[in-house]
């Protein structure tokens, strides 16, 4: 296998790692219908694994990262014990949030809409959920929901892609300082904020395949989609090549039922002159 010249001096690009998401919370989890994934394999311009920023309180589906507002850049995390903590992130472009993906399954979260209400549970990859309790302790260790495990996702005013995450007692995910004695510790996690300040300011990364606008896109496009075949089988007879150019481009401009009448009626005088 031929290799790429490298000189002397030239910088090292790292490649980032990349959670399988699927892999590790398993398809039922994080599947969507199977023509929508058949239209994502039909069109390789949208990379499905890629992670971009919910700007929406819609946008909050799916697996999510929750980016907190420290330096360096962290997002909630847990491990197998349910313990939540500030986890460092490492696939990120000049420590912009609005970059960040996970780089480690204990950052994922799967959100969802708990049935009822304006509310959401974020399931941690050991499919249990995390929970606020009475004094602001995070942990999840739950496997059902109950209000400690429901949260509301509200949009920040003034600043467009970042999230204010409230529990049901009205206080607010935020960060404090740690009160570790060790060098360069992360902040702790709380969710006792009474009010809405900088440190309860998240942003929320999301799989680029579950965005609804990137969804309802993909599935206009396959709607807008039609072969030769089923064009003739609707006029009745073999069409000529610009009449199959004139009939999918009446489909795609939403005139498509005017078109095909217009060459049905042309078939008629055709046969009758």
């Amino acid at each position: 296998m031929v290799k790429a010249l490298v000189f002397k001096g030239d910088k090292k690009t790292k490649k980032r790692k990349r959670v399988d998401v699927a892999e590790k919370f398993g398809d039922d989890e994080v599947s969507t219908s199977k023509e929508v994934v058949k239209t994502e394999k039909e069109d390789p311009s949208v990379d499905d694994d890629s992670w971009v920023t919910a700007e929406t309180v819609g946008d909050v589906v799916g697996p999510i990262v929750i980016v907190l507002p420290s330096e360096p850049p962290t997002c909630v995390a847990c491990d197998t014990n349910g313990k939540v903590f500030a986890s460092l992130l490492e696939n990120i472009v000049e420590d912009n949030p609005a970059t960040a993906e996970p780089h480690d399954v204990r950052q994922v979260w799967i959100a969802n809409k708990v049935a009822g209400t304006e509310t959401f549970s974020f399931k941690g990859h050991h499919g249990k959920y995390l929970s606020c309790d009475k004094i602001g302790q995070l942990s999840a260790n739950t496997e059902a929901v109950s209000p400690l495990e429901s949260f509301l996702s509200i949009p920040t005013a003034d600043t467009p892609g970042a999230f204010q995450i409230q529990t049901l007692r009205e206080t607010f995910l935020t960060i404090k300082p740690s009160t570790s004695s060790k060098a360069n510790a992360l902040p702790e996690i709380r969710g006792d904020a009474k009010g809405i300040t900088f440190n309860t300011t998240f942003r929320i990364r999301m799989q680029a395949r579950f965005k609804p606008k990137l969804k309802a896109s993909k599935e206009e496009k396959a709607s807008q989609k039609i072969s030769r075949k089923e064009l003739e089988e609707a006029v009745g007879r073999r069409l000529e090549d610009d009449e199959v150019r004139r009939l999918k481009k009446a489909r795609r401009e939403g005139d498509y039922h005017e078109a095909l009448l217009l060459i049905k009626v042309k078939n008629k005088h055709d046969k009758y002159s």
